[in-house]
């Protein structure tokens, strides 16, 4: 009997999948929404090394001064001009890219770990553990999520990084240094205040779920409850959590961006989306390349995000 409810378990999940993409692919705004985010994923991914064989910029390469040209307007030599210290402005924006789409997923993926393990484990329990639990992140939902962002950071940025974030530097990268350290900070900071929204999403579909017929079967056949959690509730919210999930990474970019604004987002020499549209808006009247090039890929890839998180819900719900 336990074989027969796994295996008509998985034929509903394969179905519901099944579904749910065919669904997608009626949605033309959303499949061009994903092919253009994942179009934009590999150019920030292989564009920087390629980009840097073929002329000879790379992202911190700055020219010796007889050679200086700052803030020239777009050219073959330089498709997005360069910025005020001479640095070429593609280079500069792929790189860009590359540090704000990992942001993004990153501090999705630790707010996704901590939200669900959390939701899934409060709302099994229910009963005063449950109760504990939600006053709890009601407490922090309380606390305005940016001003933790900016305490960690200042509390563990610069010689007070800890030292298993210059670690995973290292072995990410291959090399260390403050910038380097301060990136992966931010994203993990980013996460550790993203995940109380997951966790409520997440506890109300266990709390709906955990009642069902499948879930009693699995009781009745002797599952452990860490395997009703992990093998039959967590993976039946797995719909509305790669909605939220879609819909988080660009919130936690736009969060990179305003930390930029501030000073504690990315430092130089390496550079976010959020950090050189910061240094064009000081530059906008005289050199508008610098704003635009790097603010039309972010909003562009903002857009693309939020439509393809419109598509995914629409996709998931059986009632659309």
């Amino acid at each position: 009997m336990e074989g027969q409810v796994i295996e008509n378990t998985s034929k509903t999940a394969r179905g519901m999948w099944a579904s749910a993409w065919a669904r997608l692919k009626r949605n033309k705004l959303a499949m061009a929404s994903l092919v253009f985010i994942c179009a934009m994923a590999c150019l920030v991914a292989f564009g920087p090394p390629i980009w840097e064989k073929i002329s000879g910029f790379s992202y911190d390469y700055t020219p010796p001064e007889e050679e200086l040209q700052r803030s020239l307007p777009p050219s073959l030599k330089h498709p997005m001009g360069t910025d005020d210290q001479g640095r070429d402005l593609f280079a500069r924006v792929l790189q860009g890219g590359r540090v704000s789409m990992m942001v993004g997923l990153i501090a999705t993926i630790v707010s996704l770990v901590l939200g669900i393990s959390y939701g899934a484990f409060s709302g099994f329990i229910g009963g005063w553990v449950d109760n504990l639990l939600m006053r709890i992140v009601d407490i922090l939902y309380s606390i305005p999520y940016i001003l933790i962002v900016i305490v960690l950071l200042s509390f563990f940025g610069g010689p007070n990084t800890p030292g298993w974030v210059n670690s995973i530097a290292y072995y990410t990268t291959g090399s260390t240094g403050q910038g380097l350290s301060q990136i992966f900070l931010l994203f993990f900071a980013l996460g550790l205040v993203s995940w109380l929204t997951m966790a409520r999403v997440v506890r109300g579909q266990v709390l709906s779920l955990k009642h069902q017929d499948f879930i009693l079967a699995a009781r009745v056949c002797g599952a452990s409850d860490f395997a009703i959690v992990f093998k039959h509730l967590i993976p039946n919210t797995l719909g509305t959590v790669i909605v939220y999930a879609t819909l988080t990474i660009p919130g936690v970019m736009l969060t990179e961006a305003f930390l930029s604004f501030l000073g504690l987002g990315v430092q130089p020499p390496f550079a976010s989306w959020g950090s050189l549209v910061e240094s064009g808006i000081k530059n906008l009247a005289i050199f508008p390349w610098q704003l635009i090039f790097p603010g039309l890929l972010m909003a562009a890839t903002l857009f693309s995000l939020n439509f393809l998180g419109d598509g995914l819900r629409d996709a998931f719900d059986p009632r659309a």
